[in-house]
């Protein structure tokens, strides 16, 4: 065998080997961290089905799975006991990990009352179609509260005003939660987050007068100032306008108007009859004579006529 093809293969082999091991040491650094990680893993409490505003939850309700200790998230639990007959005050997925901020604190009690925030009140009012913005009004939108009534001190003059702006709905009905399909909830009852002076005045204002509420854009915070409108503006009229309302609260309301005389009937003489012309006279006898291509005509005499 030739001296130089056995230098070459042993070369070969040599460099075949540093590179194998090379290769051996880069996958085995590369693989140890993953089991690592996969070996570093915690329970994490989730719900085992959907769970809505206001129930308290149940050993059925949630599951404890295992993920790694990088994924826990902020605020979940590790251990059922930490969740148990703790109500809901936000809906929670299923299979998403229930979060200290979606549960009230345990014993705050069940349905509507764990969602009232501290320092606020639950006011009930009850309403119509009409009243409660044709049935459109669903937990989470906000609206205006309008009174209608007769002011002390101020005659027999009805006047509507504004007495509470930007009002959260708590529910409507038996509902604290909006519809999944998104249709309308006809509730006559409905239920607003106000503060406790707020809650006063919801509570004199239904017993006095007639509340309707008027619904307004979620992310409109503005405070709108308005003096109210009395029944009589609804009846003034401007010349160059013509019938409609108006816009001042100072202005006057029109005088009354006088009636109208009865308009006098005068009796009027027939018109004279007409006179008629006299038939003309009947035109007079002629005589027609024709000779050869000449025509001639003679009239009789009315007097030989006579005779």
């Amino acid at each position: 065998m030739d001296r130089r093809f056995l230098t070459v293969l042993g070369v070969s082999l040599v460099f075949a080997l540093l590179v194998s091991s090379v290769f051996y040491q880069l996958a085995r650094s590369g693989s140890q961290p993953a089991k690592v990680e996969a070996a570093t893993t915690e329970d994490i409490v989730l719900a085992a089905k959907p769970l809505p505003v206001g129930v308290s939850i149940k050993p059925d309700d949630i599951k404890v799975v295992k993920i790694p200790t990088g994924s826990f998230p902020k605020g979940a639990f590790h251990k059922p006991e930490e969740v148990l007959d703790r109500p809901v005050v936000s809906n929670v997925l299923l299979d998403e990990p229930i979060l200290d901020g979606r549960l009230a604190a345990r014993g705050s009690g069940m349905g509507l009352a764990p969602i009232i925030p501290v320092g606020m009140r639950a006011v009930s009012v009850r309403v119509n179609e009409v009243v409660g913005v044709a049935g459109f009004v669903l937990p989470g939108m906000h609206v205006d509260v309008l009174v209608t009534g007769r002011p002390p001190n101020d005659g027999a003059a009805t006047m509507t005003t504004t007495v509470l702006q930007d009002i959260s709905v708590l529910s409507a009905g038996q509902s604290m939660q909006v519809d999944p399909r998104g249709q309308a909830i006809n509730a006559p009852v409905v239920t607003l987050l106000v503060t406790p002076e707020q809650a006063e005045i919801l509570t004199l204002a239904g017993n006095e007068a007639r509340i309707q509420l008027v619904l307004r854009n979620g992310s409109d915070k503005g405070v709108a100032a308005t003096p109210g409108r009395r029944i009589h503006e609804l009846y003034r009229m401007k010349a160059e306008r013509g019938p409609g309302l108006r816009g001042s609260e100072g202005d006057e309301p029109e005088a009354p108007r006088r009636p109208r005389p009865a308009p006098v009937v005068v009796a009027q003489t027939p018109p004279p009859p007409p006179v008629l012309a006299p038939p003309p006279p009947p035109p007079p006898d002629q005589i027609v004579v024709i000779r050869g291509n000449q025509k001639t005509v003679e009239v009789v005499n009315s007097a030989r006529r006579n005779q």
